[in-house]
């Protein structure tokens, strides 16, 4: 009995192409490179998925004005003055929202 192997014993010579790098020298193409500052539309942001939610403190994300984000520069500013808002408001029922 013959035994027949469909494994080409070598690539044809003409159909093989050799990968080149770019050279360093040719300049770069505006479009790929990066910009110095991005917007991003937070509206259309997604939750990730990937996160580890175990033990984990929550955390929200809120766009601030142009305006009061030059009062509140941090997290930490803005987290007290709300925490200060929310202790001076009147207690209201779980079904009310602001």
């Amino acid at each position: 009995m013959q035994s027949v192997s469909l494994v080409p014993v070598s690539p044809l010579a003409g159909n093989v192409k050799i990968m080149n790098k770019t050279p360093c020298d040719q300049p770069s193409n505006s479009e790929d490179e990066l910009l110095p500052e991005y917007h991003f539309d937070y509206k259309k942001a997604k939750p990730n998925r990937f996160t580890n939610r175990s033990g984990k403190q929550k955390l929200t994300v809120v766009v601030l004005d142009e305006d009061v984000a030059e009062v509140f520069s941090t997290p930490e500013a803005v987290n007290k003055v709300l925490r200060a808002l929310i202790e001076a408001m009147p207690q209201a029922s779980s079904s009310e929202t602001v």
